[in-house]
């Protein structure tokens, strides 16, 4: 349970950061091509798909996060997370420097994009799953955040179900703006991006002191 709630405040609080970076194809959908599927369910579909990929990427961050456990890593595999989303802004520096060099997200982000388009032409109900399916795929650095967080779980299905309602979590805000529309300026949706750093430090610090063994219930619990 503690690991479904701190998915879920985890996806609720960062997606604002969704609505800025993933907004764009929320409000791009196609609308279904059927008068049987309704608006809403169509979004409700490719939230969805969204939903499923992060749990697949859960499943297989907890393996890893299992084997690290075993052997005795997780204190600090912990630390040294929440000391990396500390230096993100360096590493936003760095990205941009390998983007501008055609890096491989770079180039999996361009074929996903390719995949998305072909599917927007279909409007059907298994296309909008899919779409959200793919978007899930794309690089984001909030998705890294929340992977890397499961990864301190130390097991598959804590891992799962901290991916799973992370999912969860950030559906309410973009399911607004996509039934909402051009009601959302776009100017709003770019300030919004500007409290992700607080976030993400906030984040940080969260696993550090996860780390530390500090025997707080939910923020340092003794692992």
């Amino acid at each position: 349970m503690e690991w479904i709630l701190a998915g879920l405040a985890f996806g609720f609080l960062g997606s604002f950061h969704c609505i800025g970076m993933c907004g764009p194809i929320a409000l791009a959908l196609p609308g279904p091509f059927t008068e049987h599927i309704p608006f809403a369910v169509s979004r409700i579909m490719y939230n969805m798909g969204r939903v499923v990929t992060y749990t697949a990427l859960g499943g297989a961050v907890g393996f890893f996060s299992r084997i690290i456990s075993i052997g005795g890593y997780q204190q600090g595999l912990s630390i040294a997370i929440g000391l990396i989303l500390l230096l993100v802004p360096a590493w936003r520096k760095l990205r941009a420097l390998l983007d501008r060099a055609g890096s491989l997200p770079r180039r999996l982000a361009a074929n996903i994009t390719g995949r998305i388009k072909d599917l927007f032409g279909r409007g059907s109900f298994g296309s909008l799953f899919l779409i959200g399916l793919l978007n899930g795929l794309l690089p984001c650095g909030f998705v890294y955040m929340a992977l890397a967080t499961a990864a301190t779980s130390g097991g598959v299905e804590p891992s799962l179900l901290f991916m799973a309602a992370f999912g969860l979590g950030t559906i309410p805000a973009m399911l607004g703006v996509s039934l909402a529309g051009n009601l959302v300026p776009v100017t709003f949706r770019q300030k919004l991006q500007n409290f992700s750093p607080y976030f993400i430090a906030l984040v940080g610090l969260i696993l550090i002191l996860r780390g530390l063994n500090l025997g707080i219930p939910f923020i340092s619990p003794v692992l």
